[in-house]
């Protein structure tokens, strides 16, 4: 009933913006032919928004015939409706607006100071709109990285961006990027790909910024300084002992008159000389992309930090483990067949499996292999993990195999998928823990929450391989 109430309230306050009956503010909304006069409230907008209470005040105000005169030429009209009518309501409609749009009215937001609308906006973005990103991802990059407040939309932008690098470097404005963005985005460690096109990309952009032509025999002692003083910024965060060779020696070393000498025969010397090192104190290996539909980098540290059974997680560069997809059942096929075709005599495997219509996450680890007709395998370093929010790692709960049950730790049979304890799957889609007349194996893993049975809608078997 409460809410019939709050429903008419809504809408009442609705009907007071559309007939802007008593109003007391004069908004002129948008740019030259595009200015359009709306009409106010300003008891309302104060009530809503902390930068109206300052534009009203005595200090800020304009006033005419007893009326506020505002003037935002950088709204547009048709922004400026969708936000009042949210400030009298609580409604508003994005699904008719394009990405740049929705990205202009959140801009317009932050201005305001509609806090609940910053947040709102940004999750809109990231859910329905990120198509948009690969439109203009320069400009876009920009228009966030100036606003404090656009966290989340910052954070989304960058993990898109270096999970999928292409979508900036192959684009048109790529050249007209600001250098602190280009700084910004060469130093992570998750922007995934080659480091010699990271090389190339950067050198493109710095000949465009200087307008002038890549062929170094053609450079005079000026042309020289200018790009040294540009690039001065970004060297040190170009893994330059990534590079193979070959690209080395063709498309690295040409440039040796725009780079430090230290770091040119630091880098003959590594090349040259047998079982030489790379100096201390440069920038580490990235981190390679991850070939995964459920889990992100995120998870790799925490999942090598359980397979060395350490107290607290490893940092995403100091991981010794690399994680090799061997199968994806809605890639691979959904059968026993399939997964052991993948993943026999492989060694040591995670696996990952989604539980249909929910965000929770079951796996676990088998650091002996997957081969067998009818065994049970014994260890006592296995284990299963489960995430109720696949998103949030903090979400997990992990199971070590019991030690004085370790007999019953791996099951391998050709006709079942995983098999660890009384918990199995027959390489479909349905999973389950079953009640064995064997009390020992049913105790195999102590309980984390983990549903009695469930549908899985994907799951993924990955390699572990030490460093």
């Amino acid at each position: 009933m409460s809410s019939k109430f709050w429903a008419e309230l809504s809408s009442d306050y609705e009907k007071l913006f559309e007939t802007e009956l008593g109003y007391d503010v004069i908004i002129y909304a948008g740019e030259e032919q595009n200015v359009k006069e709306i009409h106010a409230h300003s008891n309302i907008l104060c009530i809503r928004s902390q930068y109206f209470r300052s534009a009203f005040s005595n200090e800020w105000a304009e006033k005419k015939d007893g009326k506020y005169i505002l003037r935002k030429s950088n709204i547009s009209p048709h922004l400026f409706n969708i936000i009042l009518r949210f400030i009298y309501c609580g409604n508003i409609e994005l699904k008719n607006l394009q990405g740049p749009e929705i990205l202009k009215l959140l801009i317009a937001v932050d201005e305001l100071n509609i806090q609940q609308l910053i947040s709102y906006i940004q999750e809109y973005l990231i859910e329905n709109k990120t198509e948009f990103l690969h439109q203009n991802p320069t400009g876009i990059l920009e228009a966030v990285y100036q606003h404090e407040s656009f966290t989340d939309l910052w954070n989304f932008c960058l993990k898109k961006i270096c999970e999928d690098p292409k979508i900036l470097f192959d684009s048109d404005e790529f050249i007209n990027l600001k250098a602190p963005l280009l700084e910004l985005l060469i130093k992570r460690d998750d922007l995934s790909m080659e480091e010699i096109e990271i090389w190339e990309g950067l050198l493109k952009w710095c000949f465009t910024q200087q307008n002038m032509i890549n062929d170094p025999t053609k450079w005079s002692k000026e042309d020289i300084t200018r790009i040294e003083r540009l690039l001065h910024r970004f060297i040190p965060l170009i893994r330059f002992y990534n590079i193979k060779p070959a690209d080395f020696f063709y498309k690295v070393y040409c440039y040796k008159e725009i780079l430090p000498q230290g770091l040119i025969h630091d880098l003959l010397e590594f090349h040259i000389v047998p079982n030489i090192k790379p100096k201390p104190n440069v920038a580490p290996s990235r981190m390679p992309k991850l070939d995964s539909t459920l889990i992100d980098s995120n998870h790799i540290p925490l999942f090598a930090s359980w397979i060395d059974k350490k107290d607290s997680s490893y940092n995403k560069n100091d991981v010794p483990y690399e994680f090799k997809l061997l199968y994806r059942s809605d890639r691979d096929g959904f059968n026993a067949t399939s997964f052991h075709e993948n993943c026999d005599n492989k060694g040591a495997t995670i696996w990952i499996a989604k539980i249909q219509g929910t965000t929770q996450l079951v796996g676990g680890y088998n650091p002996l292999d997957w081969s067998g007709n009818g065994a049970w395998k014994s260890t006592t370093d296995s284990f299963l993990f489960y995430f109720t929010d696949e998103k949030n790692i903090s979400s997990a709960k992990i199971s070590y195999v019991n030690a004085n049950n370790a007999q019953y730790a791996i099951y391998c049979n050709s006709d079942r998928g995983i098999h660890m304890g009384n918990f199995y799957s027959d390489g479909a889609t349905d999973w389950r823990f079953y009640n064995s007349s064997n009390s020992v194996c049913d105790s195999a893993y102590p309980k984390i929450g983990i549903p009695k049975d469930f549908v899985v809608e994907n799951y993924e078997v990955f390699q572990v391989i030490k460093k």
